[in-house]
């Protein structure tokens, strides 16, 4: 979009139109401490080699995950990319297609989109799934709004085993609603049953569990959904795509609304982004289903084509009609997640899946056979959380002589657990690695 100057005139027009007296009048709403006082930190002008000089030194002080032994998860995974993704993905044809707004035009993309959404329903076991939207945490979010237009309810209860930034986005999410917003605790690591009958009433619109949670076990998704749904609420579940390899999928537990952060499918970490919001969920709410949803049908000469079949959304002239302020979804890193699970195909991605579950398990036991503890004892898919009486820091340091990124220490969000890191495990990992991680903690 061009830049268009405007005159002081126009600028006080506007002001006037909206009821203020001057720029900083609309902002006041931003704090004080949060307010940009003086010049910006920067150097001087420089010209374009010495520019080209500075900044090739300062990427040099990146280290990537890629340069180290990676054991960080916490809703990011350093999975193996086959090359076929980028290969496919990387062709002129997709990377430099934006959101078409005759998106007919574009069959290709379409296409690409439709597949994708029968690979996430033949993974889910969800009968229906858009073309996907920006992320884990807006899809959760967006389900949460979703089960309150469907039920006409307002009591979310929300699962303190979600991610702490998927809660921190829903609440900003609802903060302006005439919603109620309710954390369930955790017993043992896990959704406690019995905090969610207590917190259940009648106007509960929904409940939102995620399996394999934060901590990294398995929850009871199906026990958890029952009662709410007895009340005429929705189950939502916020899953991970590699584990449906080996577990149970959303579909089979009974959920009614499904979503997840698709980043282990072919997208690499990327410094957190842009990652790919998976949606998914009963026939019968299609109509409420934010964002894209594409469909199959025949052209004027009797071919197989493909159209946006829904797309209630504010770009498209819905206005207060439409079911989010959604306006687009991830294409390049849908097609991304499409290619990955084609060319993975069910045994591939149930291979990938049963290698981390393997390596987690080994880790828990040569963890437990070194003096390391294991905090939970619960089930668990990829990812295990280890308590180092010792301190996070001294276990950090030890594992970065080893170059080892050796998890996310989880006492920033749980305070009850400052003593613990939550490790990952993927398929990428080898013994080798594992061992030196646990002799490195071992020793800390």
């Amino acid at each position: 979009m061009d830049y268009i100057q405007i005159t002081p005139q126009q600028r006080e027009k506007m002001l006037s139109a909206v009821g203020a007296a001057s720029i900083e009048d609309l902002l006041k709403q931003v704090p004080d401490e949060l307010r940009l006082k003086g010049d910006l930190n920067l150097p001087q002008a420089m010209d374009e080699l010495t520019l080209q000089r500075h900044l090739s030194q300062l990427a040099a002080a990146n280290r990537p995950a890629g340069q180290k032994v990676c054991f960080l998860g916490a809703g990011a995974y350093d999975h193996f990319i086959p090359t076929v993704v980028d290969s496919l993905a990387g062709q002129s044809e997709f990377v430099t297609a934006y959101t078409p707004y005759q998106a007919e035009a574009s069959q290709g993309a379409l296409q690409a989109f439709f597949e994708f959404q029968t690979m996430v329903c033949q993974l889910t076991g969800m009968e229906v799934a858009n073309a996907s939207l920006y992320e884990g945490a807006t899809a959760s979010a967006e389900a949460v709004l979703m089960a309150i237009n469907i039920t006409g309810k307002r009591r979310v209860l929300v699962s303190r085993g979600v991610h702490p930034h998927y809660r921190q986005v829903l609440k900003t999410y609802l903060s302006d609603l005439p919603a109620e917003y309710v954390e369930i605790a955790l017993k043992d690591g896990v959704t406690d049953p019995s905090a969610l009958a207590a917190a259940l009433i009648d106007d509960t619109a929904c409940v939102v569990v995620q399996s394999p949670n934060f901590l990294g076990l398995l929850e009871k998704v199906d026990t958890l959904a029952a009662p709410v749904q007895q009340h005429g609420g929705l189950a939502i579940q916020i899953f991970s795509p590699i584990s449906l390899g080996i577990i149970k999928g959303p579909g089979a537990l009974k959920t009614d609304i499904a979503v997840a952060e698709g980043q282990p499918l072919g997208i690499p970490l990327s410094y957190g982004g842009p990652y790919l919001g998976i949606f998914a969920t009963r026939m019968t709410h299609v109509r409420r289903m934010p964002g894209r949803l594409v469909g199959q049908t025949t052209d004027i000469d009797g071919k197989r084509a493909f159209c946006l079949t829904l797309q209630t959304r504010e770009q498209h002239i819905r206005r207060e009609k439409a079911t989010s302020n959604v306006c687009t979804n991830q294409g390049l890193m849908a097609l991304r997640a499409a290619i990955y699970l084609a060319a993975m195909g069910p045994a591939g991605i149930r291979e990938v899946a049963q290698a981390c579950h393997d390596k987690a398990a080994y880790f828990a036991q040569q963890a437990k056979s070194a003096g390391l503890k294991c905090r939970f004892a619960g089930e668990f898919f990829n990812e295990v959380l280890v308590q180092l009486p010792g301190g996070i820091e001294k276990a950090q340091a030890a594992a970065a002589t080893a170059n080892i990124l050796p998890g996310y220490a989880v006492g920033a969000d749980y305070s009850e657990l400052s003593d613990c890191l939550l490790l990952a495990f993927t398929e990428k990992r080898t013994r080798q690695e594992i061992d030196q991680l646990v002799q490195a903690l071992a020793t800390a």
